[in-house]
């Protein structure tokens, strides 16, 4: 059972890394199974980039099926029958969570007025709710992506708080080739004159050409070229009379990978804002955990209880093998106890959202053992 549309208020103004601090913020939430009179069963999962709280129920924009779905519920790896399943829209997001669209204290929509964040500064809120729901020690902390690196950061900044801790098609760093992709798509938002400089929110027109752009090409770099050419080659678009697919020797989708990335683009900016791209995009890119314990990733972990388990995926180029395997020495350097697993998978990045039947394994394993 789901306990959807749960908001916490923070009591206190939250800091951030930047200096600054936020008032009144609030935190979007959902839970799902019971939690145990002992509070010891909790798991956080977190989302990455552009996902959201709604992790195993129906999204309320688009009406498709919870994120991870096929990993959390009733005896799925993430058995709600067991755990008490909490999972938090980060702030700066744009699902509940305030961020740049939420109004200000001057009864304005923030816009660019919104801090720039941190992934550190998003932990940092989701322990906050923890403290405002009475959870003082998770059973374990959950992420793929994004959200593998707010389980690190946790780790790292709050060793108490979680006894294990499962990091799945990650890093401990943002890379320059992650940081190039990522403004590639920040200018395609900026570019696109509807952004006007942020300040779109009620007009009658946001910067969705340049949103649809950053999300084509991110979308890119979650997929592989294996799984890319397997399911699209250079095979032709149909036409829309259901003739067969021809070259029209003009810039209409062509190939049907073009139209897969213009209905992916399309399709985003029904659910997304513009401006939580550019501060959650630029919180990743500014994340490095050894970096804020003094250049040393090995003494970030120094303090830790948990157990780690860290998983990556043999396809995926974007936070490739050598990223967990990076994160695996220090962790071992720092005698915390730890295993790990590249899986094999033709799906790239995206692996850990789809069908790898080798994770659910490793996942329940590791929950459950």
């Amino acid at each position: 059972m789901s306990n959807p549309h749960q908001a916490f208020v923070l009591p206190e103004p939250l800091p951030l890394d930047s200096g600054q601090a936020l008032s009144g913020v609030e935190i979007a939430y959902e839970t799902y199974g019971e939690l145990a009179a002992d509070r010891s069963n909790a798991i956080l999962v977190c989302h990455a980039l552009t996902g959201d709280q709604y992790v195993a129920s129906t999204h309320p924009v688009t009406g498709k099926p919870g994120w991870w779905e096929r990993m959390v519920g009733p005896d799925k790896p993430i058995d709600t029958d067991r755990y008490h399943v909490i999972c938090a829209n980060v702030i700066g997001s744009c699902m509940g969570s305030t961020g740049p669209a939420s109004i200000a204290p001057d009864g304005q929509p923030y816009g660019m007025r919104f801090p720039v964040i941190t992934v550190r500064d998003m932990v940092r809120g989701l322990v906050a709710l923890l403290d405002g729901l009475g959870i003082a020690r998770l059973h374990a902390v959950v992420g793929g992506s994004m959200g593998g690196m707010q389980a690190l950061s946790l780790a790292a900044n709050w060793p108490d708080r979680a006894a294990r801790v499962l990091a799945i098609a990650t890093t401990a760093r943002h890379s320059a080739q992650n940081i190039a992709f990522h403004e590639v798509g920040r200018q395609a938002i900026m570019a696109d004159p509807n952004w006007q400089g942020g300040d779109y929110y009620g007009g009658n027109a946001a910067p969705d050409a340049g949103l649809s752009v950053a999300r084509m090409a991110a979308h890119i770099t979650y997929l592989s070229e294996e799984g890319l050419t397997e399911k699209f080659g250079r095979r032709l678009q149909a036409r829309k009379d259901g003739t067969p697919g021809a070259k029209t020797f003009g810039f209409d989708a062509d190939f049907q990978v073009e139209s897969y990335l213009r209905y992916q683009g399309s399709g985003f900016v029904q659910r997304f804002d513009a401006n939580s791209y550019l501060y959650i995009t630029r919180a990743m890119d500014y994340f490095d955990i050894a970096e804020e314990h003094g250049g040393k990733l090995a003494d970030a972990f120094a303090g830790t209880t948990a157990r780690f388990c860290l998983v990556s995926f043999d396809s995926d180029w974007l936070y490739p093998t050598a990223e967990s395997r990076h994160v695996v020495h220090a962790l071992n350097a720092a005698g915390a106890p730890v295993s790990f697993v590249e899986l094999s998978a033709p799906f790239g990045h995206d692996s850990f959202l789809l069908d790898v039947p080798a994770l659910d394994r490793v996942v329940k394993g590791f929950l459950d053992g």
